[in-house]
């Protein structure tokens, strides 16, 4: 054994990984799997048997959840296969910038403003004709393996009709009005 000391300097969070492992005879149709090094959602499962020599096979096909390319892999089904760790979150559309990027509401109230519009034309018609048409936009979006995309959408209906600073100098206004009047004695209990 050697004197030296070892030190390494992780620079990733807790949780960062891109993938986990999974046995791929585990890996059923509408899951995940990680096909040449792209993240994809599985089509097509088919399990070949034991030979002689050897194990048996699981081969997946894919279609990649960002380009919807078609991907095929084989593996032995006593292996593990990476599997991406997906995320799918909701954001309110704010606004969409000339050059083709949106603005995004948070839920913690901050904005997003570092993806694009997609790329899928019948999706990006319909986000561009509702904001067009002033309605209330909720995007989905999609992400994996350091890669993120807008990849569905709710119409929430017409925009309100208070901004929202606006909307939220009235509701203090209220709770105050409220506090006011429940600060006041009621007649006939004192």
């Amino acid at each position: 054994m050697s004197d030296e000391e070892h030190h390494f300097e992780s620079k990733a969070d807790a949780g960062a990984s891109k993938t986990y492992p999974q046995q791929a005879g585990t890996i059923r149709k509408n899951g995940h799997i990680v096909i040449k090094n792209r993240p994809c959602k599985v089509v097509e499962v088919s399990t070949s048997k034991t030979g002689k020599h050897g194990h048996a096979k699981c081969h997946f096909v894919g279609i990649d959840i960002f380009t919807g390319k078609k991907l095929e892999d084989i593996v032995p089904s006593s292996h593990n296969c990476d599997v991406p760790h997906v995320n799918r979150t909701d954001y309110q559309l704010i606004d969409i910038s000339e050059d083709g990027f949106v603005s995004l509401l948070t839920e913690s109230g901050g904005t997003k403003d570092d993806l694009k519009l997609p790329t899928d034309e019948a999706l990006l018609s319909q986000i561009k004709d509702g904001f067009g048409e002033g309605k209330d936009l909720i995007v989905s979006v999609m992400s994996a393996m350091g890669e993120e995309q807008i990849c569905g959408l709710k119409d929430i209906g017409p925009k309100s009709i208070l901004e929202p600073s606006r909307l939220l100098y009235v509701c203090e206004e209220v709770i105050l009005a409220t506090v006011d009047v429940m600060e006041q004695p009621i007649a006939g209990l004192t």
